[in-house]
């Protein structure tokens, strides 16, 4: 299990794992200009008096420094990808901010000179990075008790999924062409008042106009279970009752229209089928808080310039 700290293995992060957030107050600015340096400012640079930012073409970078290691523009540059965002400057912050805490991660890791033996698919990073987690962040693991009270306070999340046995007709048309989407559902209403009419023509009319290969079979889709189609026409076929839906359903594909022929409502799940589900869920959430308050603490003990990083006060390693 990695640390998350963001990216991957060639773009600067550490590896696997969702990367746990280190909150910035909403009113502080990301980055703070760091003192000029003389030895390295060009002439120019001096002359004007302006931020001494590292450029790159058209592009300029901050200048960030973890306990006197300095953060490449390059790197930044490569860690982007990495980070998709709203605006340019918040995703050179994320990518910063995930290099940031790999460099105090590989700091610390150099600092208790860990030696480690990576494991298949690992890189050596990814090990050591690992390795340190596991001995500097003592979790508690969910005992029996806590497993059965969170599945006491949260039975309706434990159920088998329902079946549906249905049959659509499938009017197909671009996502992106509003006329085609337009003629498309004008066609779906106009079947839906024949099916209204006489439901035993489905077939015959999912022959005539579906554009899904099983018109052959009179529409029918078989038995669906949760995950086997687009999310968004999932979201309305299971909330169906047994019979003609009323109304097409919009998907990415065009519009359909739908017959259930049969529901199987999911049943409650017991509590010995989900116990291993429920304390594994527990121990991620517990190591997910665990490793957010050991990076903070991290943040909190070093001297960052060039980023604002919220951190603990005062380091509370163990």
């Amino acid at each position: 299990m990695g640390c998350g700290c963001g990216g991957s293995t060639g773009g600067g992060g550490c590896g696997g794992g969702a990367r746990p957030e280190i909150e910035v107050p909403a009113e502080a600015p990301l980055f703070e200009e760091l003192p000029h340096e003389e030895e390295h400012q060009p002439a120019e640079e001096q002359a004007s008096g302006e931020p001494l930012l590292i450029a790159s073409s058209e592009q300029e970078w901050p200048r960030v420094r973890v306990n006197g290691v300095a953060i490449a523009p390059q790197a930044i540059a490569q860690e982007l990808q990495y980070h998709p965002a709203e605006s340019r400057d918040e995703a050179v912050f994320l990518a910063t901010q995930a290099l940031v805490v790999r460099e105090l991660l590989q700091q610390r890791i150099a600092e208790l000179g860990l030696v480690v033996r990576a494991e298949f698919g690992e890189s050596e990073e990814e090990a050591a990075t690992r390795t340190l987690i596991e001995q500097e962040v003592p979790l508690p693991l969910a005992d029996e008790a806590a497993c059965q009270q969170y599945y006491n306070g949260n039975r309706q999340r434990f159920f088998s999924a329902p079946l549906l046995a249905a049959r659509h007709i499938l009017l197909a048309c671009p996502g992106d062409d509003a006329e085609a989407r337009s003629l498309a559902r004008e066609q779906a209403l106009g079947l839906l008042q024949q099916l209204q009419a006489a439901p035993q023509r489905f077939a015959e009319l999912a022959l005539q106009h579906s554009a899904c290969p099983s018109k052959e079979q009179g529409g029918a889709l078989g038995q669906i279970s949760k995950g086997q189609t687009v999310p968004e026409f999932e979201r309305q076929l299971f909330r169906l009752p047994v019979g003609l839906c009323q109304q097409p359903l919009e998907s990415r594909y065009g519009y359909h229209l739908v017959f259930v022929d049969q529901r199987i409502e999911g049943e409650q799940l017991p509590y010995e089928i989900v116990a291993g589900t429920i304390r594994a869920e527990l121990n991620q959430r517990v190591w997910q808080i665990g490793v957010s308050q050991y990076l903070q603490n991290l943040v909190g003990a070093a001297n960052i310039e060039g980023i604002h990083l919220q951190g603990a006060e005062t380091p509370l390693m163990q």
